[in-house]
């Protein structure tokens, strides 16, 4: 008896043990639950919501199991009753049946109600103008383009406080996702294809962007930093880059999206129509997650410099590097694997 006593107690610390070290590895990916813009925050209701009504099932049944299994173990002398006629219980039955009802129906109700309010490409509502930030997943890099502002930027982001964002995305490479956790869930990039995701920034801070979604050797590195300013700092950053950093020319970008990594680099302007030309790279035809008037499918795509696509004369797009050619396009798709669909 005082040896099995001793390895129950073992048994426990070892879990106990074990339980720490697992929950001591959570602490990156807990910025999930710590929010920092609407999106960010509905998204973390949904998850509690969704959790509580789920616990109200998992609690009750675990702790049922541990107190079955206790109470009714061989042992000499057990008192637990032993009923072998007993075949049905209507009270038993409402509630093992009418609870999970209950629990799934409010369930699809709450979770229908925050996907239709945080579909990506809804615009969030607020006093202040969106503004536009195309995001290109490379091999194995982010470039981001703003075309408003008219620089460009790799692995860094900067963005102004309390301001809609209203991301672009793409991909010149492998199916990647665009990720900020503390700002909202991940949306993919897919070549061909250009994707719209609304983010906001309601405080200042250097906030944590990833790729997420496997990409090859040097996923790990597609990470980058957010810069979220007051919009005095941004226009100040803004300026900063135009006076004092390079131009991204065609064959500065063919160089740039060729596989490797990098450090944060800024550019004071980018080639015109560079985002078009990323996502008609590969395919056309293709729509999807588009809600604003300049984004209606590869033809009627807006540019990003103003430049409506089907406006746009192909023969006369600078096309030097870009292989169109259908070897290409199916290699990029193979390379991928797979297409998906966007979700916060």
């Amino acid at each position: 008896m005082r040896r099995t006593k001793k390895w129950h107690r073992a048994a426990v610390t070892a879990v106990l043990v074990l339980t720490a070290a697992l929950l001591s590895g959570c602490g990156e990916q807990l910025i999930v639950m710590n929010p920092k813009g609407p999106i960010g925050e509905s998204q973390k209701d949904l998850i509690l919501i969704a959790s509580a009504l789920c616990a109200v099932v998992l609690i009750p049944v675990l702790g049922l199991t541990a107190f079955i299994v206790w109470r009714y173990r061989d042992r000499k002398g057990t008192k637990a009753s032993y009923r072998p006629n007993w075949s049905h219980s209507t009270v038993m039955e409402t509630v093992w049946w009418g609870i999970p009802i209950v629990i799934i129906a409010v369930l699809a109700v709450v979770t229908a109600k925050y996907t239709y309010a945080l579909e990506p490409s809804k615009p969030i509502a607020s006093q202040q103008k969106a503004i536009t930030i195309q995001a290109s997943s490379l091999d194995w890099k982010w470039l981001f383009t703003y075309p408003d502002q008219g620089i460009a930027s790799v692995n860094v982001l900067h963005i102004p406080v309390g301001v809609p964002v209203r991301f672009e995305l793409t991909s010149d490479g492998p199916m990647n996702s665009f990720w900020i956790p503390q700002l909202g869930g991940q949306m993919y990039t897919m070549s061909g294809m250009a994707m719209t995701l609304y983010l906001q920034a309601d405080e200042a801070g250097v906030y944590f962007g990833s790729g997420a979604n496997f990409s090859g050797e040097h996923f790990a590195d597609m990470k980058f930093n957010v810069d979220a300013t007051s919009q005095t700092d941004f226009n100040r950053w803004v300026n900063e880059v135009k006076r004092t950093s390079p131009a991204l020319t065609e064959a500065g970008f063919e160089q740039l999206s060729k596989p490797g990594t990098t450090q944060p680099l800024v550019y004071s302007s980018f080639p015109d129509g560079l985002f078009s030309k990323i996502v008609s790279k590969y395919a056309a035809g293709h729509s999807h997650g588009q809600s604003e008037p300049g984004m209606k499918g590869m033809n009627g795509m807006d540019g990003g410099s103003g430049t409506d696509m089907k406006d746009m004369d192909m023969k006369d797009m600078d096309m030097g590097g870009m292989d169109m050619s259908s070897h290409q396009m199916n290699g990029r798709q193979a390379e991928a694997g797979t297409s998906g669909h966007a979700s916060h």
